[in-house]
């Protein structure tokens, strides 16, 4: 009997697949090392039972089949996961601009690639569908505990989290004031109480912990620097309203302008979404109104880096009629011409804080608040005196 060629159809010819291949399991690991399924499971889950010659010859075959422990069994039988989760409730179309979140990231993956730790991330419309992939996490147990970025003034995820005993750290303050608290900070990871000396803000009532950073005291060097420059007329263009940190901003803001004496209808905050899009529109609106700022602060690096081309679109010179400072620095800001005046701070510092944080709720450590490093403001060419 002969065969002929493959068999075609109209999209061309259809040729055999492989079968997909099987996935190793305890049992094939327990006949190519000729132990039961039983010692297999002692080894490879680091239980007594077994010797250590016995022990290493099973994983040296587990590595030779490639065998990997099965996550949703695991959980099922009440070990960990192996995985935190990452939900971000922002318009999507900021992400792919703004440095920030790309060097939390980038924080928080190296402290969880340390532990082997896997970081399950996820981008949502709002903050009712950021609350049910909790749920649906913790339902499915999904993931160990998770990482909580940009705190409401109305919250409800704290309260969610606890009802359902998931070890969560949140990433920013939630208090909304001009005032700091307690003076504490953590470089590289390691917290110090700058006050005391002790260390840490144990807080064991709370039902998770809390790396936070003093926006308010960044507001404020930053208003103080433009004020020794002599400028009366100082304009932020904030963030998304009802952010925890975008209240505190705008708070010390105007707590420093009434401190100063400075007229609170010329030194206020207008509100984006954090786009290039709305900083370029907000400050085309600041720049054609009867009395312009001689100042912008912008809460991020690309809505400063916007301000500045639509100022010199409008024949507006910066720094010499208008002076710019970016909330964040990135190579946007050494790069552009002028180069921007901004805040500095370890972002991927501040990730891997949270990180470690985390890991260390759920290695059964207590829950507390720790300060991140402090930024400062470095000066450039994009701000001189008031014209």
């Amino acid at each position: 009997m002969t065969t002929g060629p493959p068999a075609a159809d109209a999209d061309g010819p259809r040729f055999p697949t492989a079968p997909p291949r099987r996935r190793p399991t305890m049992k094939d690991i327990a006949e190519r090392a000729g132990v039961s399924p039983s010692a297999v499971s002692f080894a490879l889950n680091d239980r007594d039972g077994v010797s250590p010659g016995t022990r290493a010859r099973i994983r040296e075959v587990a590595e030779e089949l490639g065998w990997q422990p099965n996550s949703a069994a695991r959980a099922l039988s009440g070990e960990r996961s192996g995985c935190v989760g990452l939900v971000l409730a922002r318009p999507a179309h900021t992400l792919g601009v703004e440095s920030f979140f790309l060097q939390l990231v980038s924080g928080i993956q190296e402290a969880l690639a340390a532990r082997r730790v896997a970081l399950l991330f996820q981008v949502v419309e709002d903050l009712e569908d950021e609350c049910a992939t909790y749920r649906r996490w913790w339902a499915e147990r999904r993931v160990d505990g998770v990482l909580v970025v940009d705190p409401r003034t109305e919250d409800p995820r704290p309260a969610l989290l606890t009802s359902l005993a998931l070890p969560a750290v949140v990433i920013g303050d939630t208090r909304t004031g001009a005032g700091t608290g307690v003076g504490m900070r953590a470089d590289s990871g390691t917290a110090t109480d700058t006050a005391a000396g002790t260390g840490t803000e144990a807080a064991p009532s709370a039902p998770l912990s809390t790396i936070w950073a003093d926006d308010a005291a960044a507001m404020r060097s930053i208003i103080d620097h433009l004020y020794e420059l002599g400028h009366r007329r100082i304009v932020h263009v904030a963030g998304l309203p009802g952010l925890a940190h975008t209240e505190r901003r705008v708070a010390a803001l105007r707590a420093e302008a009434t401190r100063l004496g400075l007229d609170t209808a010329a030194v206020h905050s207008v509100s984006t979404d954090y786009s290039d899009e709305q900083g370029a529109e907000a400050t085309r609106r600041l720049l054609a109104a009867p009395r312009p700022p001689t100042a912008i602060v912008y809460d991020n690096d690309v809505m400063a880096v916007a301000g500045a081309a639509v100022a010199a679109g409008r024949g507006v010179p910066v720094p010499g009629a208008l002076s710019i400072v970016a909330w964040d620095d990135s190579p946007l800001c050494r790069v552009t011409h002028p180069r921007l005046t901004s805040l500095v701070r370890d972002t991927a510092g501040f990730g891997r804080l949270a990180a470690r944080e985390l890991l260390s709720l759920l290695d059964g450590a207590p829950t507390r608040r720790l300060q991140a490093e402090l930024p400062h403001l470095e000066l450039r060419e994009s701000t001189t005196r008031a014209p």
